[in-house]
C-alpha cells in the first residue's frame, strides 16, 4: 500500500493516522508543496491521498498557488475509486475539488469540541467508528457547502459540516480526529501567541482539559483512522483480485 500525504504546514503530525497507516504497513510518500515540493501530476503511483491541514485558506491561490492544482489532484484520485482523506484545510479543499462553496473565517473553533454523527455517518464504513457524539479537537476558522452528491455525516455546532464522504471512499472532516495529546501539546509549543489570541485562556487549562478529553478523543480518531486504511486496503485487494 502506498500513500500519498501532503502536509501544509511546517508542523504536521499525523498522530493517530499516523499510526493506523503503520499498522497497515502503509508506504508513505510525503509532499510538502507549502515548502517548494512540486504536486504529483496524477494519482497512478498511489493507492490514496490524504491532505492535512495547514494556516492557509481554501482560496490563498495568490499566497500558495500550488492549491488548485492540490484539489484538482483530490478529485483525480477521487474519481480513480481510490481513497480520499482531507483533513481541516484539506476537507475545505476537497469540498472546492468538488464545487463546493469555501467560506473564509466565519466558523472559529478550538479545542476539543463536541461532534455529533448525522444518520448517514452511524451507517457510513468509516464514521461509524465513532460514538454518536463525541469529543474531538478542532482548529479552524473557515468552513464549507456541501458538493453535488456528498453526504453530510457528522455536525456540530459550530460549523454544520463536519464531515462528509462523496462516492465510495472519499472523505472530508473538518475536525482533527489525528490529533492525540502528543500533537495537541506540540502545537501548543509551537504556536502559543496564536492559541493565546484565538482562544483567551486556553493554554492555562490545557493539561485539565487533556486529562478530561484527551482518551476519548485519542480512542476515537484511531477508531476513524483505522477505518478510513481499511478502505485503501479492501480497494487494492480488489484491484489485485
Amino acid at each position: 500500500m502506498r500513500v500519498l500525504v501532503v502536509e501544509n504546514d511546517k508542523v504536521t503530525l499525523l498522530g493517530q493516522i499516523g499510526i493506523a497507516l503503520q499498522e497497515a504497513g502503509a508506504e508513505l510518500d510525503i509532499c510538502r508543496p507549502h515548502a517548494g515540493d512540486a504536486i504529483p501530476a496524477d494519482h497512478t503511483a498511489h493507492d490514496a491521498i490524504i491532505v492535512m491541514g495547514g494556516p492557509q485558506n481554501a482560496l490563498d491561490d495568490e499566497s500558495h498557488t500550488y492549491l488548485p492544482a492540490l484539489a484538482a489532484l483530490m478529485r483525480r484520485f477521487g474519481d480513480a475509486d481510490k481513497s480520499v482523506l482531507g483533513v481541516c484545510l484539506g476537507s475545505q479543499l476537497l469540498a472546492r475539488a468538488y464545487g463546493g462553496q469555501n467560506h473564509i473565517g466565519t466558523t472559529p473553533e478550538f479545542g476539543w469540541c463536541s461532534v455529533a454523527l448525522t444518520a448517514d455517518g452511524a451507517a457510513d464504513p468509516v464514521l461509524s467508528a465513532a460514538a454518536g457524539s463525541f469529543p474531538i479537537f478542532q482548529w479552524h476558522s473557515d468552513t464549507f457547502t456541501l458538493p453535488d452528491g456528498a453526504v453530510r455525516l457528522a455536525t456540530s455546532g459550530g460549523a454544520e459540516n463536519q464531515a462528509f464522504r462523496i462516492g465510495r471512499a472519499v472523505y472530508g472532516t473538518q475536525f482533527h480526529f489525528e490529533a492525540n495529546r502528543s500533537v495537541v501539546e506540540e502545537w501548543a509549543a509551537t504556536f502559543p501567541d496564536y492559541i493565546e489570541k484565538q482562544a483567551p485562556g486556553w493554554l492555562e487549562r490545557r493539561a485539565s482539559l487533556a486529562a478530561e478529553y484527551g482518551p476519548s478523543a485519542e480512542a476515537t480518531g484511531l477508531a476513524l483512522a483505522r477505518a478510513f486504511v481499511a478502505t485503501i486496503t479492501a480497494a487494492k485487494s480488489r484491484r489485485v483480485a
